[in-house]
């Protein structure tokens, strides 16, 4: 009776949904690109892809030198949106839901006598069944885990796959995690392995072994402790987060790697997050400035206090101070380096209500006039009122809505209707939040990709052009 969770996985979602709506697409290898470009990264590919080494990050180019019968296809969202809703509807036939974690998973909550193994085996069975009469045929199946816990069951769908079940029990624990790697699990990312190995823990017996005050000190506060206990199998609500920072990064295209382009797209970040931030009431009193350059490991940075504000001009004046010609006139950093990615974050962030402002502000209202903007922009179409630093970036569509793939975004406040390639032939299915949400879960991981990849080529510390 100690399982209490069903997690349930889509597996290959976007690529399994352009097999099932084209069936000369099953048993292929199939990998889905967010434009059509050889110079994109995939964002999805199939277990058939997958079994010639592409995979999310791979470019598209270099996916057909690996497998040169792949078929690729432009993304769709608008069929992944309406899928995702049928899928889940078939899911609930079987059993409710508790939470959806994405566009391609949910977790769904064990009660009485479904926590008994053998029942709670039987409702995973009819959930494929469900699936399979909705969407006949086999090519869209699903991965699912069954444990204690959500975290735990989350982790047993990603054990199995594709179209796996992995039940995960008390008794089971700890050695049934043991064969995974530290970064299989939900929450261990690169930095976070780091921490771990620099504490002397770099293998998943050696997480579990470790105490409640080694894993508070590797993260640093209460989350080590919820590990410690999720891999025992405590259930534990999910913790409430506060609003630390709100921030965007962009991989700058060819055409932008310069100090022109990447002053453009740092402003248009900028001002992005500057609307999120009014959007949630919130206020600002510190920003953080990041520049990558081509063949530099090292990366520039500048970090920036003020008095909280949520103006834009006045976050820009700031911006445009930090970035003071370098040496040689261009932006400050390596000689004649080429700009590589830009990053902007908000920090320091507080309720409007709870900050009296600045004794020496101007009195002049411009929250007047960035409300205006944003009511125009929202009602619109992003961007339709701008700043003219922006321009650059915009010609050349960059910087496009990027969603922390951590939270569920807000559509209306990254609406880039206008200027999005997807959002221009998908329409109102584009700024869906599980799908912006997905999307930019696969954006990271590509990003990461080529990263390791320029690094691995190389041979060096360096990183170069994508």
């Amino acid at each position: 009776m100690s399982l209490r969770s069903l997690f349930v996985d889509f597996n290959s979602y976007f690529a399994s949904v352009e097999q099932h709506e084209e069936p000369e697409l099953r048993g292929r290898p199939v990998g889905v690109a967010p434009v059509a470009a050889e110079t994109t990264s995939l964002i999805a590919a199939s277990y058939e892809a997958k079994a010639f080494g592409v995979g999310t990050g791979t470019l598209v180019r270099e996916a057909r030198r690996l497998c040169p019968d792949i078929a690729i296809r432009v993304a769709r969202p608008e069929r992944y949106v309406a899928w995702h809703k049928t899928l889940y509807e078939a899911i609930e036939h079987a059993i409710p839901i508790a939470r959806v974690g994405s566009i391609d998973e949910v977790a769904c909550e064990l009660v009485g006598r479904q926590r008994r193994r053998e029942v709670a085996e039987q409702i995973a069975a009819q959930v494929k069944q469900e699936i399979a009469l909705v969407a006949p045929g086999g090519a869209i199946r699903c991965s699912i885990g069954i444990a204690p816990n959500e975290f735990l069951a989350k982790t047993a769908s990603d054990m199995r796959k594709p179209d796996g079940l992995t039940v995960i029990e008390q008794a089971d624990l700890p050695h049934a995690l043991h064969c995974l790697e530290l970064r299989d699990l939900c929450g261990i990312g690169r930095s976070m392995e780091i921490r771990l190995h620099e504490e002397g823990i770099t293998t998943v017996a050696q997480l579990t072994a470790a105490s409640k005050l080694q894993l508070r000190k590797v993260w640093s506060g209460i989350e080590g402790e919820r590990m410690w206990g999720m891999l025992r199998g405590a259930w534990l609500p999910n913790a409430a987060t506060t609003r630390g920072s709100i921030g965007h990064s962009h991989v700058l295209g060819p055409e932008l790697r310069h100090a022109a382009g990447a002053r453009a797209v740092l402003k248009k970040l900028l001002v992005k997050a500057a609307m999120r931030m009014r959007r949630e009431e919130l206020l600002s009193g510190a920003l953080a400035v990041r520049i990558r350059f081509v063949g530099h490991d090292l990366r520039w940075e500048r970090d920036l206090a003020f008095d909280p504000t949520d103006d834009s001009r006045e976050l820009l004046q700031l911006l445009n101070g930090s970035l003071a010609p370098g040496r040689h006139g261009g932006l400050p950093g390596p000689v004649h380096a080429v700009p590589l990615s830009v990053s902007v974050t908000l920090m320091r962030l507080v309720p409007r209500t709870q900050s009296t402002g600045s004794l020496f502000a101007s009195t002049q209202d411009a929250g007047r006039i960035d409300a205006l903007v944003d009511r125009i922009n929202t009602k619109f179409g992003y961007n339709k009122v701008y700043f003219g630093g922006m321009q650059l970036a915009l010609q050349h569509d960059a910087a496009p809505m990027r969603i922390p793939f951590n939270r569920i975004p807000d559509a209306d406040s990254e609406n880039e209707a206008a200027h999005s390639t997807i959002a221009a032939h998908e329409g109102a299915a584009s700024h869906d939040p599980l799908w912006l949400q997905s999307l930019n879960r696969a954006k990271v991981l590509a990003e990461s990709a080529h990263r390791r990849r320029e690094h691995g080529h190389n041979g060096t510390d360096k990183k170069s052009s994508f």
